[in-house]
């Protein structure tokens, strides 16, 4: 096992290093230039743009560019943010607990949702059951998530008044809690902030439910599609005929054997979710990395989406890692094929 885990470290690294060249060519070629963003004026003279861009190292040629980036990279430094004026890596390291707790809470609250219906549709084929599962992730794969968040924003905040402003991770009037872990309800938890968890929680709910509505489908769909290959199988009409009651067959042989290719669709949603709640996180004032990617990237700021791509290949090698790990957890036969 331990053999196999390395084997797909090795083989991550050429994929993160090929990413990071291919995402400092893209933002190289695509249009704007950061030095007349960033030069002082509304109309910057050809001197000041000369001097910025010689600042930010664009007066050299594309390979010394990328050459000194993958440097910057090995001392941990992955430059400077000029829109917010502080390093990239200070504020990734900052905004990641906000994305990471949005992203915790939506699949936990995904999961808690699409396994049980889609166990009940599997179990039950053809009933109503089973056409509410199929209904909930049609609904789900065919509105956008920025669609889901303004309506929610606009049912739940505006006309009904219950939900709280769709600003920040926390009241304005409430004092943050101390920074213990950046996870918000987790911060507040252990330093007894009731208050400050309260508004946490509060506003954590639309843009989880924005998600969680989203990733419904595929989870839904491929448990229900699991439930049915394992069902029909011969050891599920063998513990039947053994006289084992519904509940033992059903939890502790079918669906234990479906959670297989789950898991492999729930480490893909995971690794979805942090890279793509990006108008999640816009819509509802959400202080993660996605919006400040997005921010960068509309101002020509080359060294914080630069970052966002690679704590992204980071992540996603550490998610299917872990996804290998609980396929050996789950299934020994993974264990003895490694």
């Amino acid at each position: 096992m331990l053999t196999f885990f390395l084997r797909r470290l090795l083989a991550a690294v050429p994929a993160i290093c090929t990413l990071v060249v291919a995402t400092f060519l893209i933002m190289r070629v695509l249009p704007g230039d950061p030095a007349a963003f960033f030069a002082s004026g509304p109309v910057p003279t050809a001197e000041e743009t000369a001097y910025v861009r010689q600042k930010l190292g664009l007066d050299r040629s594309i390979p010394e560019q990328l050459l000194i980036y993958v440097k910057d990279i090995g001392r941990a430094d992955l430059g400077m943010s000029f829109t917010t004026g502080r390093p990239v890596l200070t504020e990734l390291r900052e905004r990641l607990p906000a994305s990471l707790e949005l992203a915790v809470a939506t699949l936990l609250l995904a999961l808690a949702i699409s396994i049980p219906l889609g166990v009940v549709a599997a179990i039950w084929r053809g009933s109503p059951v089973d056409h509410v599962a199929r209904v909930v992730s049609s609904i789900g794969v065919s509105m956008p998530t920025f669609v889901t968040g303004l309506l929610l924003t606009y049912v739940f905040f505006l006309w009904l008044g219950i939900a709280p402003e769709p600003i920040d991770r926390i009241d304005m009037f409430i004092s943050a809690p101390p920074r213990l872990t950046g996870f918000l309800l987790i911060d507040s938890s252990l330093s007894a902030r009731w208050d400050a968890l309260q508004s946490a929680a509060g506003r954590l709910v639309l843009p989880c439910i924005t998600m969680a509505i989203f990733v419904l489908s595929p989870l839904t769909r491929m448990t229900r599609s699991a439930m049915l290959g394992v069902l029909s199988s011969d050891f599920v009409r063998t513990a039947r005929a053994m006289g084992l009651s519904d509940f033992t067959v059903y939890m502790r042989y079918a669906l234990r054997n479906a959670l297989l290719p789950v898991l492999t669709t729930m480490g893909i949603v995971f690794s979805t979710m942090l890279g793509s709640n990006v108008l999640v996180e816009r819509v509802f004032g959400w202080p993660g990395i996605g919006s400040f990617a997005l921010n960068a990237l509309l101002a020509s700021d080359y060294a914080p989406v630069q970052g966002f791509v690679l704590l992204m290949g980071l992540l996603l090698v550490t998610v299917n890692l872990a996804i290998d790990v609980a396929y050996g957890l789950a299934d020994p036969r993974a264990r003895r094929g490694a």
